[in-house]
């Protein structure tokens, strides 16, 4: 059972704790302060600082018998609470249960939580990369005219990739394999492109592009992906992972109950992390060159002695018990079956986190390897720019060589390294094209990432993506100064020094107060390369801070402090026509769902309220079982391929976040849309079961896409009655649930498993992707379009994102007075003005309209559908032509044929 009154681990402010230690947590002798770097110089050093920490003897901290959250927390969270109100924006919404109440302030509601139970935390070493920033980057307001062109080195490198890269394409996608060896972090010699002229080292393997196998996601999956290209797995390793170590595909699929098999192969559920790895954890891995792997080992050390050591502090029957830090696992006097829920769920908890801040700590100590492996100690903190690019990438090498989740994103680094790249600057010691040719060359590594894959992944996630997302721009936590730092431009420049490309997956946190160069900046960078995103910094920041990164494709996350449990989608037009059809499958007539009560007039049209009532109890069935398969998948992720390396780069306690998404908003509307303002009949089969359904008229019913609130509302109450039955969940290690309207591709494939909709979709043809409505229904233009998406709520529904992808003619931005184009202008600096170009400037208005309305994520194509239809038939013209698509970016090339023509038949809007 999940026990209500064992609280979510919230915002744990390490100030607010350190000042409640003293009274409540066992002495903290010393913590660690941040590597202090100056303007012009390097000061990188470690005290210890016992000042605020009291020591004392073990043990004489006197517990109290119920967890109190510290006032200063309590005040904190509450302020919190009252400034997003005041934005019109609440608080990250905590799933309802019985004790609690959506409608509580966020402290309140946590305080609430907590029950009878005694929680302590204490200030987890002290870890504050975001107050090392705030402190000491350099925002930058100007424009692109400082941008050096790629040095000779890192073109000849580049060269010798790109020849790589298309050996790999030919090979039909996998250039090589090591099939003989599962992946660990140490698992590989070093590794090189080109010894002589990397300025920045390390690879997943020992040679590029060759591919690992990583087992202990499943060793049947590896078996599967290996056989597709032609491989064959090393039969020891098949033994040992099928007969000596289990996998997290086994667990999963012994702990799987039939009603979540059937709905797996029916696809009413669809590309669960049951076969590989989950992803969407994001490691700060500024945190190796901030503090070096030496002071992160001792941090861990600390927590797990003074944050999880000692007895549970209560005892059964009440009573006074053994001292110690950490959750309490004893039950309240009258041991009532709550408590002693509360008791076991605690103890549990504490036994795990402590076996795997160990698994942590050796994970930091293979990091040290691989790096002394390359030539260098990582024990220390980095002394200079390259130091910190190199000690980084060594952070997020380890992650990609232990895991294949995913989305293995890199998280926020522009601000972070310009600290250094700036100091070493002004020092004398470093020049612009350095700094530049440092970031090209991190950019070529990321590139460079590769996970080995099944046939059935790639269907759904496709053009071989590995969501290294990294993020740029953004305001600071007070909204006042902008992040934007002159590193931000470097690494949208390197869109040009290589080439357009998908990785990694460049997102730029939109907000209206960001410098208008940089706005053109980025909007130049979409018009000449279609290869960067657009999060709302606005409406992000205010819910989590300044320092957040981006998961994946769309989802926020505090870097360090949150962590996420990937939870795939849920098809809801499959939902819909389950509900109609009694819970069979309009496809196989199998009986997937509950038998929901049959139409009440079989020969009729149908009644919107009946349809509406029907589809509300089926999202109560739905969102139980989805959640429970969810628990037992991360259940035994977290048992059987536990991210070590990337969880050694979080805090000890971290707030976790279950990820669920939604499949075909946009269908549903539409089918609840025309069922309620027109009139739709359904047609029956041999079975029994409506397979097609007949419109009178000529379909002039709302459709979503048009700023029509008659059908955006009913989008809406698809999305929040979803997420409110989700919400209501126990949920895996309390994580708190969230949404997204999101599909990647896969809308295809969903598309391939659903039949025929009200709303007049044929069986088959693929679902729009993520929140956009369907393909060709938006008939009054880009902004009515784009209105349409931002009437769904961000903040209290859809917090996993509402990923909107968004086609242009380039025509329709204004005349182009270059020769601007995704190729012909790879090789050049963007910095063109708005003088010269009227376009970055119309495109930079229109996504301040579209963040300013409260719209969330943006993909901007500006293309034409002659250039795709040419690349269809001619791919060698267009090795590089990059496009968004659901939430990332893709070679165009690299899609299948089917996924080429449904991206051809999304709406290019030509009007505004």
């Amino acid at each position: 059972m999940r026990c209500a009154a064992f609280p979510r681990l919230l915002d744990r402010d390490c100030k607010a704790y350190a000042a409640h230690s003293a009274s409540v947590l066992r002495p903290v002798p010393s913590v660690l302060v941040p590597c202090q770097r100056l303007r012009g110089s390097v000061i990188t050093h470690f005290k210890e600082d016992t000042k605020n920490h009291p020591t004392a003897a073990p043990g004489t901290a006197a517990a109290p018998a119920a967890f109190v959250l510290p006032e200063a927390l309590l005040q904190q969270l509450n302020d919190t609470h009252g400034a997003s109100q005041a934005a019109g924006l609440p608080p990250l919404p905590t799933p309802a249960n019985p004790t609690t109440s959506a409608s509580m302030p966020y402290a309140s509601m946590a305080q609430s939580m907590t029950g009878s139970m005694d929680l302590v935390m204490a200030a987890e070493g002290h870890i504050d990369v975001a107050g090392f920033i705030q402190a000491h980057y350099t925002p930058y307001t100007g424009d692109g005219s400082f941008l050096a062109r790629p040095t000779t080195r890192t073109k000849e490198l580049w060269a010798q990739c790109e020849h790589l890269i298309h050996q790999e394409a030919e090979k039909g996608g996998v250039l090589d394999v090591d099939a003989t060896k599962a992946s660990t972090i140490t698992a590989f010699p070093p590794g090189y492109i080109d010894k002589q002229r990397e300025v920045v080292v390390g690879l997943q393997t020992d040679a590029p592009l060759r591919r690992a196998i990583k087992p202990l996601g499943g060793v049947n999956t590896v078996k599967a992906a290996l056989e597709s290209y032609g491989y064959k797995l090393d039969p020891q390793i098949e033994q040992i992972y099928s007969e000596v170590r289990k996998t997290h595909n086994a667990g999963v699929f012994d702990a799987y109950t039939e009603e979540m098999r059937a709905a797996r192969r029916s696809g009413i559920l669809t590309g669960l992390p049951d076969g590989y790895g989950r992803g969407r954890i994001i490691g700060d891995y500024r945190r190796v060159a901030l503090y070096g792997v030496d002071a992160l080992i001792a941090a861990k050390k600390h927590d797990l002695t003074h944050l999880l050591a000692g007895r549970p502090v209560g005892t059964r029957g009440g009573g006074g018990g053994g001292g110690g830090g950490g959750a309490a696992g004893g039950a309240a006097s009258g041991d009532s079956a709550e408590a002693v829920g509360a008791a076991e769920s605690a103890i549990e908890e504490r036994i795990r986190l402590r076996e795997e801040v160990n698994e942590q700590m050796r994970a930091l100590k293979e990091l040290k390897e691989i790096a002394a492996a390359y030539g260098f100690d990582i024990g220390r903190p980095a002394a200079s720019a390259a130091e910190a690019v190199q000690w980084l990438y060594f952070g997020y090498l380890a992650a990609v060589r232990e895991q294949d989740g995913a989305a293995m994103s890199m998280g926020r680094i522009d601000a972070f390294l310009d600290t250094y790249i700036e100091a070493d600057l002004a020092a004398g010691v470093l020049t612009e094209e350095g700094a530049q040719e440092l970031i090209d060359q991190l950019v070529i590594k990321m590139r460079l990432v590769r996970h080995l894959r099944t046939p059935e992944y790639n269907a759904l996630f496709a053009g071989d993506p590995t969501w290294v997302t990294c993020v740029l721009g953004g305001m600071d936590a007070e909204g006042g100064r902008p992040l934007v730092t002159k590193t931000s431009f470097r690494l949208l420049q390197t869109l040009y020094n290589l080439g357009p490309a998908p990785e990694p997956n460049l997102t730029v946190l939109w907000s209206q107060q960001l410098p208008q160069p940089f706005k053109e900046f980025c909007a130049k960078v979409s018009l000449d390369t279609s290869s960067i995103q657009y999060e709302g910094d606005d409406l992000m920041r205010p819910l989590f801070g300044s320092d957040y990164a981006i998961s994946c494709c769309v989802s926020a996350m505090r870097v360090g402090k949150d962590m996420q449990y990937f939870g795939a989608r849920a098809n809801l037009p499959k939902l819909l026509l389950y509900c109609l059809n009694g819970g069979r499958d309009e496809v196989t007539g199998d009986q997937v769902g509950p038998a929901f009560p049959p139409i009440k007039d079989r020969r009729g049209a149908l009644v919107f309220e009946e349809v509406r009532d029907k589809l509300e109890a089926g999202m109560e069935w739905l969102a139980g079982l989805y959640c429970e398969t969810m628990n037992v998948i991360h259940f035994m992720h977290d048992k059987y391929d536990y991210e070590r390396i990337q969880m050694a780069l979080h805090d000890t306690h971290v707030r976790r976040l279950l990820a669920f998404g939604m499949a075909g908003l946009s269908v549903v509307a539409d089918s609840l849309s025309a069922i309620k303002y027109g009139r739709v009949t359904p047609v029956y089969d041999e079975r029994g079961l409506m397979v097609d359904f007949k419109q009178e008229g000529a379909g002039e019913w709302p459709k979503f896409g048009n700023d029509d609130d008659r059908v955006d509302e009913l989008a809406v109450w698809v999305a929040q009655t979803f997420y409110s039955r989700l919400a209501k969940q126990y949920t895996y290690r309390n994580a708190v649930p969230t949404l997204s309207l999101l599909t990647i591709p896969s809308n295809v494939v969903y598309g391939k498993k659903t039949g025929n909709t009200p709303d007049g979709r044929r069986q088959g043809q693929p679902f729009a992707p993520g929140a956009n409505p369907l393909h060709g229904r938006e008939g009054r233009g880009a902004l009515a379009s784009l209105n349409s998406l931002t009437k769904l709520p961000y903040a209290t529904c859809c917090l996993d994102g509402v990923s909107n992808t968004f086609s242009l003619v380039p025509q329709v931005l204004g005349p182009a007075t270059n020769n601007g184009g995704c190729c012909a202008t790879a090789a050049a600096t963007a910095t063109a003005t708005a003088a010269a170009d009227p376009r970055p400037a119309n495109l930079a208005s229109i996504l301040d309209g579209y963040f300013g309305g409260g719209g969330h994520h943006i993909n901007v194509n500006v293309l034409n559908r002659d250039t795709l239809l040419d690349a269809v038939e001619h791919p060698e013209r267009y090795p590089n032509l990059t496009i968004r698509v659901s939430g990332y970016a893709v070679h165009f090339s690299r899609l299948t044929r089917e996924q080429q023509l449904e991206v051809i038949a999304r709406t290019f809007h030509d009007t505004m």
